[in-house]
């Protein structure tokens, strides 16, 4: 269930501040740090297209990278932060945080609702309310999950469907310390007009 660990590519930044950021982003680049894991802070360059591309996958804060530093190191990161311009919505400057395979850390996993064909509420007109398209876990960084599954098989109007229903990852737990819900299946408008008749 794990997703392999894509890499990012980067070059080290000279100079740190306002000035040394700006003039990186007239060459084209995206200024970024590197920090954590009891070491100084590493100042980056990321191209700009190359980040924008990555960006645009989507999950860029939920994903372990494999950051190769130009001459340098190779570390797994973790996006913490992507600062954006106000007006075009475009980064400008990017916070990694280096991270072990064993550290745990918080992120938002991405939820799947898998056979809604075999749920006879949804058969008979109900309607899946998704309350909670993410939920926040601490996993482990080495095997970060891609999602997690919710099956629909047998569920009926009415139905709520909490964190505990699910069959989260090993490894994997909720960061909220209660039984929160994830969805719902709602009855349809028509068969509730018809009930308060």
């Amino acid at each position: 269930m794990a997703r392999e660990i894509p890499d990012l590519q980067a070059a080290v930044r000279t100079g740190t501040g306002k000035g040394a950021a700006r003039q990186a982003r007239r060459e084209g680049y995206v200024p970024g740090i590197v920090y954590g894991d009891g070491k100084e802070p590493s100042p980056i360059n990321l191209n700009y297209n190359y980040l924008l591309k990555r960006l645009r996958q989507g999950r860029f804060l939920q994903t372990l990278f494999n950051l190769k530093i130009e001459g340098g190191e190779e570390v797994h990161v973790i996006c913490r932060g992507v600062q954006r311009d106000v007006v075009k919505d475009l980064p400008t400057h990017v916070d990694f945080m280096r991270i072990h395979d064993e550290s745990r850390i918080n992120l938002f996993i991405h939820v799947n609702f898998d056979n809604a064909a075999a749920s006879p509420g949804i058969k008979r007109g109900g309607t899946l309310t998704v309350v909670r398209a993410e939920v926040e876990l601490e996993v482990l960084a080495g095997d970060i999950p891609d999602h997690i599954t919710v099956d629909l098989t047998g569920r009926q109007i009415g139905d709520v469907i909490h964190i505990e229903d699910v069959a989260l990852p090993a490894g994997a737990k909720p960061t909220i310390n209660r039984n929160f819900v994830i969805a719902k299946i709602d009855a349809p408008t028509g068969l509730v007009a018809s009930e308060d008749e």
